[in-house]
């Protein structure tokens, strides 16, 4: 029973806030312009910033732990090669290969990471150290991967340094890799900014989750139904089930556990939505991907929570 409340305390709110932005969308509080203007200013400006905050404060001199980020690193390259071998090799109708693909390895880490972690332990702890072995690797090889799966484009040299351009402009590492700077190099901030940029970090978590919900379409969910159930299992017990009792194994407990199970566990990410849209792939299959993951992630999350407090881990 402890295990079961712990678990139900660290999932439920943030899924009340989700069903909340539902609400106020169905009310017509607010509408889909809100959800892509405030999406624009949380991945942009909030989020940043928080995650700028978090870093800032710690002490990497004690807290950085290269073997987690090496991890996260290795997991996701792993996770991507692995996942498009299978997809190109079992799947019938090839032009689905990258939205698939995608559809299982991307996670909303940088949103429900931290909305979860702080949750859970009161800050974003590890979820920066995650992001940097992580995002970076999310970006490029979405890129590779939806270009060379494209029917109608050829991958080249420019694609890859359109990657690494998106990378190094990502908002959400250049916050991290600035509190990094700050961290190492003990610059104290003045007061007046410090709290200044806590205030408006502090409403980059709720602000997301609110338009996670005003921008759910549960009616895309039907959409090619079949190959979208494979995905949400992947994604949301596969891929955990797999690569959480490696973590495991390696000496992984308590946040930094519970930082990769939402690496591994969270749903498939809005941005891969985007992507999927603007660079030719199955557009359809990749809404239906978010859609399904995120509905479904309210209970896989909490199973996943419960069952590694049961066993201690957490």
């Amino acid at each position: 029973m402890d295990s079961l409340i712990y678990s139900l305390n660290a999932t439920v709110p943030v899924f009340l806030i989700i069903l909340l932005g539902y609400g106020l969308r169905q009310k017509g509080i607010v509408n889909e312009n809100f959800v892509t203007v405030t999406n624009n200013l949380n991945f942009k400006v909030t989020l940043p910033i928080y995650l700028f905050c978090d870093m800032a404060k710690s002490n990497l001199r004690q807290e950085f732990q290269p073997k987690l980020v090496l991890y996260c690193v290795i997991v996701t390259t792993v996770m991507v090669f692995g996942l498009w071998f299978l997809a190109r090799k079992f799947l019938k109708d090839k032009t689905m290969v990258g939205a698939f693909v995608q559809g299982c390895y991307r996670s909303s880490i940088a949103i429900l990471g931290a909305a979860f972690i702080t949750n859970i332990y009161g800050s974003a702890g590890l979820v920066p150290q995650v992001l940097l072995g992580c995002v970076p690797f999310f970006n490029i090889y979405a890129v590779l991967l939806l270009t060379v799966e494209s029917p109608d484009h050829s991958f080249g040299k420019g694609d890859l340094l359109q990657a690494v351009k998106k990378v190094l402009t990502n908002p959400l590492l250049i916050g991290i890799l600035a509190g990094v700077v700050v961290s190492a190099l003990g610059i104290p901030l003045p007061a007046v900014l410090n709290k200044s940029l806590t205030t408006v970090g502090s409403i980059a978590s709720p602000q997301a989750l609110l338009c996670i919900g005003a921008g759910f379409e549960g009616r895309k969910a039907l959409a090619k139904l079949k190959p979208t159930a494979v995905i949400a299992f992947v994604k949301l017990m596969v891929l955990p089930g797999i690569f959480l009792p490696i973590a495991i194994a390696l000496g992984f407990r308590d946040q930094a556990l519970a930082t990769l199970l939402i690496m591994l566990g969270a749903p498939t990410t809005a941005t891969s939505y985007v992507m999927a849209k603007n660079m030719g792939a199955d557009e359809v299959l990749t809404s239906s991907a978010v859609v399904a993951t995120t509905l479904l992630s309210a209970f896989s999350i909490t199973f996943w929570i419960f069952l590694f407090r049961q066993l201690g881990y957490l």
